[in-house]
């Protein structure tokens, strides 16, 4: 549906005594490309919050391939996977320097109350600029 694509080079403090990047920072990755795909059409962590909305993480599944070591260049290709409901879906692949996929993940945040912090749905504002944004893209 909706494809970002962001480059991250790998730092030497996201590497453990392997020389491989440590597992828990991939989902680091995947929210630097998620948040690049939603600035993309418009919406940024804080404009969500003047709405009173924050997007907590509540679910991530990774498949791990392949290692990625220190000083290489990833590229992290998120898709939104549909219209948001009180949920936002993602998969997520990274792929090293000679274009080989290191690994895969889908990840699912969802929209809650900054008060209350219960679930809610996207605003109109939210899905109109995601609308807006596939309609210019001829999807």
């Amino acid at each position: 549906m909706i494809v970002s694509k962001s480059k991250i080079r790998i730092r030497y403090d996201e590497v453990d005594k392997m020389g491989y990047v440590y597992h828990g920072n991939y989902a680091k990755y995947y929210h630097i490309s998620r948040t690049e795909l939603l600035r993309k059409i418009g919406i940024c962590d804080s404009s969500m919050e003047t709405y009173n909305i924050l997007m907590p993480v509540v679910d991530i599944s990774i498949k791990y391939l392949n290692p990625i070591f220190y000083d290489e260049i990833i590229v992290i290709k998120t898709i939104m996977l549909s219209i948001p409901t009180s949920r936002m879906k993602f998969s997520h692949e990274v792929y090293n320097q000679k274009n080989e996929i290191i690994n895969k993940a889908e990840s699912t945040v969802a929209f809650v109350n900054i008060d209350t912090r219960k679930p809610i749905r996207p605003s109109k504002i939210i899905l109109d600029k995601i609308q807006s944004y596939i309609e210019t893209q001829n999807y």
